[in-house]
């Protein structure tokens, strides 16, 4: 760094600078114990965590800022609401609660009770699963979330000044002990933690040396449909499987449904033949096949500013379990470690799952200094301790992960294959084991933020 650049502390910069003079100072340096970089579900509920866990279990005696456990680093001007919505099962719900955040969403969402598969070929149904039933780990529980919803929820819980928007990191360098981050708006972040929560296109799994998602050769288009009189469907989860497609509808409240359509797009590298949302819409309709009208209904009701599409891509689940997805004081969460095809419906639930991280560092920074040991001495110490929890979040994630992005690309496979073979082994043999995987994946307990 250069010298005669200045180093502030959150707290530093509140006390010791105007607004207007961190404003004319670009390549002020800000020192930070925890950075997130992303503030999407995951970056958010791995803060929360890490913010839960402090409060409750033990004093941080490095902490600083304005009341807060670690800064997360949103390279967009707000929080980011596309998407729509997420198929939460029993595993994230567990996450939720143990966030302290379950009971609101659970009063702004109907839980559904059954999901039923059907062919889009033949229009009957294949196979009926209940979405209430016990588990090893309590009975499951299944609803569809609104991400805006989520998103704020956990914002809501952070303390001011958790998240600074408009900040994308633009490289990362060492310096000793610490990680340097460069942001495009000038300011240098020097942090004892990086926690990647960046998405698909991770900076900091670059960082690390992982390789970039690929392309699965299938594309998704989702929307969401209003009723302000009520739509008038069950509390079921109906998904349709069609020659080469699945398409799912979701009930959200008594007035909103989720859909989306999986489908093998004509372009090859995925970014969609169609970026116009009514050519999107056309193709949905186009493509149905034997679905009741009412389904048909949805797709026709939904507006045209509700229509969204994206590739589908993964990473391979082999560069989960062999490459690096943490090295010394820096690790990656969510997406960034486990992008995966949405047929098991576990993106998001994945993502929640990471909280452990704050479970995983709470030694990190809980011992005290002992008064006359060198600084130097100090931080190694510490660095020792941060690269122990981040080995052990590593650990307690790498197989999981290994294991969701696989069974995601396998299930999607079958169920999107083509041809009269595949369709009738699909529709008279696998819709119901499928069916019962997806709950067999759920039921799965990450466990209490804090260890007694």
């Amino acid at each position: 760094m250069k010298d005669d650049v200045k180093s502030f502390s959150r707290k530093q910069m509140k006390d010791d600078v105007s607004p207007i003079a961190s404003l004319l100072v670009p390549e002020m340096e800000i020192v930070e114990d925890i950075v997130i970089v992303g503030g999407g579900i995951a970056g958010l509920s791995t803060s929360l965590g890490l913010h839960r866990k402090q409060r409750n279990k033990f004093n941080i005696h490095s902490f600083v800022g304005w009341g807060s456990e670690c800064l997360v680093l949103e390279s967009s001007g707000c929080l980011r609401t596309t998407g729509y919505a997420f198929t939460i099962w029993a595993n994230a719900w567990k996450a939720l609660d143990a966030l302290g955040i379950g009971d609101l969403l659970r009063k702004q969402h109907e839980q559904l009770h059954v999901m039923v598969a059907i062919s889009a070929v033949s229009g009957l149904a294949t196979s009926e699963m209940p979405l209430n039933m016990k588990g090893r780990n309590g009975d499951h529980e299944f609803r569809c979330v609104r991400r805006k919803l989520l998103l704020e929820a956990l914002a809501a819980e952070l303390p001011p000044g958790t998240i600074r928007y408009s900040s994308k990191v633009v490289s990362i360098e060492e310096s000793g002990y610490l990680k340097l981050l460069h942001l495009a708006d000038g300011p240098v972040i020097k942090t004892k933690v990086l926690i990647g929560c960046d998405g698909v296109n991770s900076v900091v799994a670059k960082w690390l040396g992982l390789q970039k998602p690929a392309f699965t050769g299938r594309s998704s288009i989702r929307g969401t449909a209003e009723f302000p009189g009520g739509h008038g469907f069950e509390p079921k989860f109906f998904q349709f499987f069609g020659e080469g497609f699945r398409d799912g509808f979701l009930p959200i409240n008594d007035k909103i449904v989720y859909w989306f359509f999986n489908f093998y797009p004509c372009t090859q590298d995925g970014e969609d033949e169609e970026k116009n949302p009514a050519k999107l819409k056309q193709i949905v309709l186009s493509k149905l096949g034997e679905v009741p009208k009412e389904i048909v209904s949805v797709i026709e009701n939904t507006e045209l500013e509700n229509i969204i599409s994206s590739p589908l891509r993964l990473r391979w689940p082999w560069n989960v379990l062999m490459g690096d997805i943490y090295k010394g004081n820096v690790c990656v969460a969510g997406d960034a470690l486990h992008p995966m095809t949405p047929d098991m419906g576990q993106g998001a639930c994945a993502a929640l799952e990471g909280v452990i991280l704050a479970r995983c560092l709470r030694d990190a920074f809980s011992t005290k200094p002992r008064s006359g040991q060198a600084k130097e001495k100090l931080e190694g110490e510490e660095y020792g301790r941060i690269n122990k929890g981040l080995k052990k979040f590593a650990k307690e994630r790498r197989w999981r992960s290994f294991e969701l992005i696989s069974l995601a690309y396998v299930v999607g496979w079958v169920q999107h294959s083509d041809g009269k073979v595949m369709n009738y082994l699909r529709d008279k043999w696998l819709s119901a084991y499928l069916a019962g995987l997806l709950l067999k994946k759920a039921d799965f307990d990450c466990g209490k933020l804090s260890i007694p």
